[in-house]
């Protein structure tokens, strides 16, 4: 096996591991026809073009006799610490088990740090048990899980972290002042990606139950709008939501 940089070339085969691999992992939950539409926009080509010319992401995949075996992508995010988001590991099902998916993992791990991460986070589906178990037993922590929703449906997504703070305690809500002097609490392990920094989620209470809105992770601007196709845009510095994971403004 080998593991290397992807490139527009391979396109075709990281869509046919990507459909197989979220097929096997999530078919019992989700309907085939949203899995092979979130594929289809997930990795077009113009897509992952822009992901491969982006020096903030990683994305690896796994030959074996010349053909793709697996993937990995990840991007480094410019938090209030530098981190390392790795939005997909995939392996097809038939290849699962022969240590593709630690190849890839140790890979990609070397490299964002090599970006200077100092922290290394993974989401899987609570319904992806083998997924869960994967993070688990690469020594990756469970730190929390929000309720995501794909196609109409309301799934748990739960959150993993590797290289914790020292204490092995990681602060995740940070206390904030609105301009009109109210207090509220950004959750800074609820993220969406943008055009130039992360958008965090905002809540109204540390408990989470009450949201407020976006916090701009490029100007810590509060100035954000959102329309009814969940397009988030800073009025501040323009910084804009870019399509990430299970987003339901793009299924």
């Amino acid at each position: 096996m080998d593991i290397r940089e992807a490139t527009a070339a391979d396109i075709e085969g990281i869509r046919t591991v990507a459909h197989d691999s979220l097929a096997a992992s999530y078919g019992h939950a989700l309907e085939d026809d949203i899995i092979a539409q979130a594929v289809e926009r997930w990795y077009d080509e113009e897509t992952l073009t822009d992901d491969l010319d982006d020096p903030n992401t990683e994305f690896l995949v796994a030959i074996d006799e010349d053909r793709i075996v697996g993937f990995a992508q990840s991007y480094v995010v410019e938090r209030r610490e530098t981190v390392g988001e790795i939005d997909w590991l995939h392996v097809e099902p038939q290849s699962r088990g022969s240590g593709i998916g630690d190849g890839l993992l140790a890979a990609l791990e070397r490299r964002l740090l090599d970006h200077g991460v100092s922290r290394i986070e993974g989401r899987v589906l609570e319904a992806n048990e083998a997924g869960a178990g994967f993070f688990e037993r690469e020594n990756f922590e469970a730190i929390g899980e929000r309720t995501v929703e794909i196609g109409g449906e309301p799934f748990v997504e739960k959150l993993y972290s590797k290289f914790p703070e020292a204490g092995g305690r990681q602060v995740l809500t940070e206390a904030a002042t609105l301009p009109d002097g109210r207090q509220v609490y950004v959750a800074l392990d609820e993220s969406v990606r943008g055009s130039n920094g992360p958008f965090y989620a905002v809540y109204l209470d540390r408990d989470r139950t009450e949201r407020y809105g976006y916090l701009c992770g490029n100007c810590d601007g509060f100035g954000i709008s959102m329309d009814t196709m969940g397009r988030v845009v800073c009025k501040d510095c323009e910084n804009r939501r870019k399509p990430t994971r299970w987003d339901a403004s793009y299924l």
